[in-house]
């Protein structure tokens, strides 16, 4: 069973965390903001705000020595159900559903690309998107991860967060820079970018560079300071 969030679940989580918004902006001025735990346990969940999580994300050098991309065994079909993990995306993400035909061949549809604000009706012209490139991840502290941790981070379904699909254009573009060095061309989506950037490190334990802490809480400053739910993988 694919466990990805549903519409409805969205929606309650859209409720939420407008309802935990407002009490934000009730508090005092100059409140403190609550910030992820210090001692983390898989299956926690946390919740905080944009600001809060930034605040909360170790800061270190960044290392690449070592990495190659099969280091993260990716698009598995773990459910066996004749859909890979970039398939199971696709279909999820549909705006109209695509008729799904033997070895998970998929014909029809059509999809939004939110990074570049594309509509696209041939899922050939879509990739799907590692939010924190693999190679990002690494650098970031899954070079120390099991083989099975770094799979469970590649073909992470349990947030709706982690893969998203877009154009290729869009996604080559992207390629591995974090967002010190790339934002998304529409510029309606760049604060809900950095947030689910933020909130992927935050849920993978993962650290960012000087520069990219910067860059992230220089944008930002000029979002709103959603809460963020995040239930902890590692």
């Amino acid at each position: 069973m694919r466990t990805r969030i549903t519409t409805s679940t969205r929606a309650l989580a859209t409720t939420a965390a407008t309802l935990l918004l407002g009490a934000a902006l009730a508090s005092p001025a100059g409140a403190a903001q609550p910030a992820a735990p210090a001692h983390r346990a898989p299956g926690e969940v946390v919740t905080t705000t944009l600001l809060g999580a930034l605040d909360a994300l170790p800061v270190t050098d960044e290392d690449r020595t070592g990495y190659v991309r099969t280091a993260f065994r990716h698009w598995i079909d773990a459910d066996r159900d004749g859909c890979d993990t970039r398939r199971e995306v696709i279909i999820d993400e549909a705006v109209q559903a695509p008729e799904v035909g033997a070895r998970c061949a998929l014909t029809g549809g059509q999809w939004y690309s939110p990074y570049d604000a594309v509509t696209v009706t041939d899922a050939a012209g879509l990739d799907v998107d590692h939010m924190v490139p693999l190679a990002e991840a690494w650098d970031s502290g899954a070079s120390s991860w099991s083989a099975a941790e770094r799979q469970a981070y590649a073909n992470d379904l349990d947030d709706d967060r982690s893969l998203i699909a877009v154009t290729a254009k869009s996604n080559r573009s992207k390629a591995d820079k974090d967002p010190a060095d790339w934002l998304p061309p529409a510029a309606d989506y760049v604060c809900t970018y950095i947030t689910n950037w933020t909130t992927v490190k935050t849920r993978w334990g993962l650290t960012a560079d000087p520069r990219e802490k910067d860059a992230l809480q220089r944008i930002a400053a000029g979002c709103a300071d959603e809460s963020i739910t995040v239930e902890l993988a590692r």
